[in-house]
């Protein structure tokens, strides 16, 4: 519509004056009396009033061309109208099939997606099959893909179907310490099955600097077991940590040690359930251990228990490349002398050096004082190498971006490991609380209360939420300026 149709529109709208007491009432003026400020006000009609065809139908009716297009929009617009096609009260346009579709307001538009979408003969399908059931039924408007895009993105149960990949992970934190045996990761591996001479889990622990490990064998996995390895184990060679992570299992969240813990002044790290990456250093070393016990057990597969001790030999004398040497050089300072190395004659085997009791002194002393630079350097090594690792990684992921009050869909990883057949994998909606560092959102629970998750288990919801009556609605505290 031109704004002169408009603006003549505007004056058939307007109330007339009445003749007795216009000054009185509508003072009442000849438009050449507006200036172009009250001209433009009285034109003022916003043009969502108007459906998008209103220009064609203005030129299919009347032959006039916009007023606001410039040379190529108007070039544009007269090679589009020969698709279009006025018989009133309705607009068509001709497509590339030779079909004729009625062309629909943007009012229409959420009808129609919500029929050929979410209706009993919808089927929920994705954007392409949504718009060719548009297409169908004989209708058409500009911007179809956007717009089906759109209304299938904030559809309720389309959002609670599928599943999370690597993509859906949070951005790496990566846990970079810098003295051997401040932070130590705990977890336990099984159940084996066969059992070996009673045990069937094994507790690892290893250090996050020097990736140090130690094993035992246990019939259980309670934290009977826990306390034998820190009070056998750990605090006698290797002194109080900092720090233990851990994850959220009744082994180690028990009052027993956490009063051992808090005893000696270790900070206790949880990670969020059903996210074992939070303890990826341990959950490395598990891997490593079970796939050379896997290589070196008998055909019985029973004395698994009785080879740990040569596979923690083999796991600490193995090349470690974030931290450029071996778990036992960065201890020692020394590379460990292996029975080949006698076994071949190598050349400290060979050495008088080893017969000199002063010499080797010497050497044993300058080889203890290279330990502090050697340990530099894999620390400086290990930084890079994570560095690295954090840049590949996040270029892969999906960003997210969650704001406190944001409402989000959880993903159930129960149901990753049990399936239903017709089950929901996503529960919620639920209101964000606070955004935490490191990945870990807290989110209200239906009744109020709170929980912590990672971040990769959760996805926004976008439908439009609707507040059911009676519910609880948790207010943020105001901001102080």
């Amino acid at each position: 519509m031109t704004r002169s149709h408009v603006y003549d529109w505007v004056l058939e709208l307007e109330p007339q004056p009445d003749p007795v007491s216009s000054s009185s009432v509508f003072p009442f003026r000849s438009s050449n009396a507006y200036n172009k400020k009250e001209f433009e006000e009285a034109c003022a009609v916003k043009e969502e009033e108007f459906p998008w065809y209103a220009d064609l139908v203005n030129y299919l009716i009347c032959g006039e061309i916009p007023k606001y297009l410039d040379a190529y929009q108007k070039k544009k617009f007269l090679r589009d109208i020969n698709h279009f096609y006025w018989d009133e009260p309705y607009l068509y346009k001709k497509g590339t099939d030779g079909l004729f579709r009625r062309c629909i307001a943007e009012e229409e538009v959420q009808g129609v997606l919500e029929h050929c979408h979410g209706s009993a003969y919808g089927g929920h399908f994705a954007t392409f099959k949504t718009v060719q059931k548009v297409l169908q039924a004989g209708l058409w408007w500009p911007s179809m893909f956007k717009d089906a895009y759109g209304f299938i993105a904030k559809c309720d149960p389309c959002q609670r179907m599928g599943n999370i990949t690597r993509r859906n992970e949070m951005p790496q934190n990566p846990i970079l310490e810098v003295e051997v045996f401040d932070v130590w990761g705990i977890d336990f591996m099984g159940p084996f099955n066969p059992a070996s001479y009673g045990n069937k889990y094994i507790l690892v622990a290893v250090d996050y600097v020097s990736k140090w490990v130690e094993a035992i064998a246990s019939p259980t996995n309670d934290h009977k077991v826990v306390l034998k390895l820190f009070k056998s184990i750990i605090f006698p060679r290797f002194g109080i940590p900092k720090a233990v992570i851990s994850d959220g299992g009744s082994h180690f969240i028990n009052k027993v040690f956490e009063s051992l813990l808090k005893k000696h002044g270790v900070k206790h790290k949880v990670a969020t359930p059903y996210h074992p990456q939070t303890s990826g250093q341990v959950e490395v070393s598990n891997r490593q251990i079970k796939a050379i016990l896997a290589r070196v057990v008998g055909v019985s597969k029973r004395d698994w228990s009785a080879k740990l001790d040569d596979t923690l030999w083999a796991y600490r004398t193995a090349f470690k490349t974030p931290i450029g040497r071996t778990p036992f050089q960065m201890l020692y300072g020394k590379s460990c002398h292996l029975p080949v190395e006698v076994e071949y004659k190598v050349i400290w085997a060979t050495k008088l050096l080893n017969l000199d009791i002063k010499e080797a002194q010497e050497k044993r002393s300058v080889d203890l004082h290279e330990l502090e630079e050697i340990r530099l350097e894999a620390y400086e090594s290990s930084k890079v190498y994570k560095e690295r690792t954090k840049a590949f990684h996040d270029k892969k992921i999906s960003p997210k971006d969650f704001k406190a009050g944001d409402q989000v869909l959880l993903f159930n990883s129960r149901l990753k490991l049990f399936p239903g057949k017709l089950k929901s994998r996503w529960s919620g909606p639920f209101t964000i609380k606070e955004v935490l560092p490191f990945g870990a959102i807290s989110l209200f629970a239906k009744d109020g209360s709170e929980f912590k998750v990672n971040g990769q288990r959760l996805k926004k919801y976008l439908a439009d939420s609707v507040i059911p009556e009676g519910s609880t609605v948790h207010l943020q505290e105001p901001q102080l300026a």
